[in-house]
């Protein structure tokens, strides 16, 4: 059979070619360059989108505010704490704004998450029935520090006492509450904790954002004196919060009975 093996091919001097060197000689250069330049802006714009939504995606996750119910115990050097006491309260429950209720025998319950405005619903609780409490009981996973400071000032000028039952959770922002007790009753199945102080820059700009982390900084270190101060007025050795400051927000420092009686954080021993 014969095939076109042989057949003529196109050369650079064939009608196409002709006809394409033709058309190009008739395009300005100034056309030419203009075109490559946009193409190459349209290019560069495309990566740099890519590049913004990368970077937003990064910066969403670095400045998440993680929180745990239940971190795991750790230690500064990064070996495994204390280990968690049993906590028996549903998570589900711990992970709902602070509920604030009344019980028998002049108890205050604080059960769940201290969410921005407890302090002023535990205040408005003090002053309708304030003459009734004698002990405020906790179990809260924490939350926001400024409304356990407000707090734990209250309890302190009311001179309640606070108690962390067995099975119960105080942890990150709510052990500040529990040491401002003139009476602080635990146990040796409590579960206290502290971690790190955290605030997120939530500034979809990354430069605005390293302003807001500079900002964040500048605030933990104002509250971290606020706290120390706080707990010396309340007759805990401020060394406590030395745990805190050790230790990531993702994790807990787990106190053990022991440690708290040195602390001067608990003042008396529950049976429970």
């Amino acid at each position: 059979m014969k095939t076109q093996a042989n057949a003529r091919a196109p050369t650079d001097d064939g009608p196409f070619y002709r006809g394409v060197i033709a058309a190009l000689a008739r395009i300005e250069d100034g056309t030419i360059l203009r075109t490559a330049f946009f193409v190459l802006l349209a290019g560069t714009v495309g990566v740099l989108y890519v590049d913004y939504r990368e970077l937003s995606a990064n910066q969403a996750e670095l400045t998440r505010v993680p929180q745990p119910i239940l971190p795991p115990a750790t230690t500064p050097d990064g070996t495994e704490g204390r280990p968690r006491p049993p906590v028996t309260s549903a998570p589900d429950i711990l992970d709902a704004p602070l509920e604030i209720v009344l019980g028998t025998g002049g108890e205050l319950r604080l059960t769940g998450t201290i969410d921005p405005g407890s302090a002023q619903r535990f205040a408005d609780e003090i002053a309708a029935r304030g003459e009734y409490v004698e002990t405020v009981s906790l179990d809260s996973p924490g939350g926001s520090v400024d409304d356990a400071l407000a707090m734990g000032r209250l309890i302190r000028e009311k001179g309640l006492s606070t108690k962390v039952g067995a099975g119960q959770l105080c942890a990150s922002s709510c052990p500040i509450i529990f040491a401002s007790g003139t009476k602080r009753l635990a146990g040796a199945n409590s579960a206290i904790g502290v971690h790190q102080v955290y605030a997120a820059a939530l500034s979809a700009d990354p430069v605005d954002a390293l302003s807001m982390a500079g900002i964040a900084m500048a605030d933990a270190q104002v509250v971290t004196a606020e706290i120390t101060r706080h707990l010396t007025e309340s007759g805990v050795d401020p060394a406590m919060w030395l745990h805190a400051l050790e230790t990531p927000p993702d994790r807990l420092y787990y106190f053990s009975l022991e440690e708290m009686e040195r602390l001067r954080l608990v003042t008396d021993v529950t049976e429970e």
